[in-house]
């Protein structure tokens, strides 16, 4: 608000009139006009006139108040923090610390710009479960996910992976590269399954590997039977259930 809207607002709420008001501080009704078109504007022994006139100040008269009011509110608006009062090993039960800029949030259960906690989230998640735009945990979801057991994203790097683009050592995904992997391109170390397989046992429409079992529309050349028996000569260690996965994906 401009000094002459402010002006035109405290005169009314006063009910003067202009001329009333150029009577009460010795101008002219055009000079108060003139001011409250913001045409020109009164000097300083004017202003103090004005503000003991209205019992407001300078600051409030000129429309700076109403500004440093508005950046206060920006101020308050920027980040909210929640810390409860319960702790676990010190740490904080829940804390909660976001707004525009790095804001960090460290407690067992943390949600923040930057997350750090048993459970977290945050658009950078750290944590045994975590979820995340980049998220690195025990377990972990995000579009970025890095996961020591289990993640899940849109590329995502675990001992087991799901993603579009998964990386690991039992991965899922529309790209997947693992010791074993399955997906629509996969490779693999040791068995790959998908429409394009390759590995040293390869399942799938095209397959490159030392031991091929190709699947199309018009069904597969190969038993169930067949591939058991080849991935347990292979591999005789292998745990039952990753052999399970391709034999009956397969």
């Amino acid at each position: 608000m401009s000094f002459g809207e402010r002006l035109l607002e405290l005169r009314k709420e006063h009910n003067m009139t202009q001329e009333d008001l150029a009577n009460k501080i010795h101008v002219t009704r055009q000079t108060i006009s003139k001011w409250e078109l913001d045409m020109t504007v009164p000097d300083m022994d004017i202003l103090i006139d004005l503000s003991q006139l209205f019992q407001i100040s300078i600051d409030e008269l000129v429309g700076n108040a109403e500004k440093n009011a508005s950046t206060d509110i920006k101020k308050e608006m920027k980040s909210y923090e929640y810390v409860s009062k319960k702790k676990l090993f010190g740490i904080p039960l829940v804390h909660i610390h976001f707004g525009i800029g790095l804001y960090r949030a460290k407690g067992i259960i943390a949600i923040g710009n930057i997350a750090t906690g048993v459970i977290s989230i945050g658009f950078l998640s750290i944590g045994l479960l975590s979820f995340g735009l980049l998220s690195l945990a025990l377990i972990s979801l995000g579009c970025l996910s890095l996961g020591i057991l289990l993640a899940f994203g849109s590329i995502s790097i675990g001992c087991i992976a799901f993603g579009g683009v998964a990386i690991g050592i039992i991965t899922f995904g529309g790209v997947s590269i693992g010791v074993y992997a399955l997906g629509g391109c996969a490779v693999a170390k040791n068995i790959a399954y998908g429409g394009y397989a390759r590995g040293r046992i390869a399942i799938g429409d095209v397959c490159d590997g030392l031991y091929t079992f190709h699947i199309n529309e018009s069904g597969r050349d190969f038993t169930r039977e067949e591939l058991h028996s080849t991935i347990l000569q292979e591999f005789p260690n292998l745990w039952t259930f990753i052999v399970d996965i391709f034999c009956n994906f397969g």
